[in-house]
């Protein structure tokens, strides 16, 4: 059996206290009310920055910019491959409400606060890297 490779990227989404955007998964999606970076997965022939812009629009009704990629993971689930891409970002306006269109529940929250939120391997494997990057 061929196992599915899926391509997702991710924001990291930084506020004028130095707080990073985690958004909760909704409890009927995949790995229910986990928490994750904002983003989603590339549409075949879409670009990452395209389709990370589209999936933040999408989700919570924010505009951003894509500033950089920092980093690149891949994660072996049971049944699919993730190749897992987070880019640096910042919201166009930093005022901008964040709605939950298809989001559970949103946090802006420390870095060393991340460890009190539950988040999927590929992004707790993200997280790791970003608190080594961070000391």
């Amino acid at each position: 059996m061929t196992r599915r490779h899926v391509r997702v990227v991710g924001a990291m989404l930084q506020n004028e206290m130095g707080r990073y955007l985690i958004t909760q998964r909704p409890p009927t999606a995949s790995l229910p009310l986990l928490w994750e970076f904002p983003g989603g997965r590339v549409e075949e022939g879409e670009h990452d920055a395209v389709a990370l812009a589209r999936e933040l629009q999408e989700e919570m009704g924010v505009r951003i910019q894509v500033l950089e990629q920092v980093m690149h993971t891949h994660h072996e689930y049971p049944t699919y491959d993730i190749d897992f891409r987070v880019f640096r970002c910042r919201l166009s306006d930093p005022d901008a409400e964040i709605h939950h269109l298809r989001v559970h529940d949103h946090r802006w929250v420390a870095l060393e606060e991340m460890g009190q939120y539950r988040f999927p391997d590929a992004d707790a494997k993200t997280l790791a890297r970003l608190l080594d990057l961070d000391h």
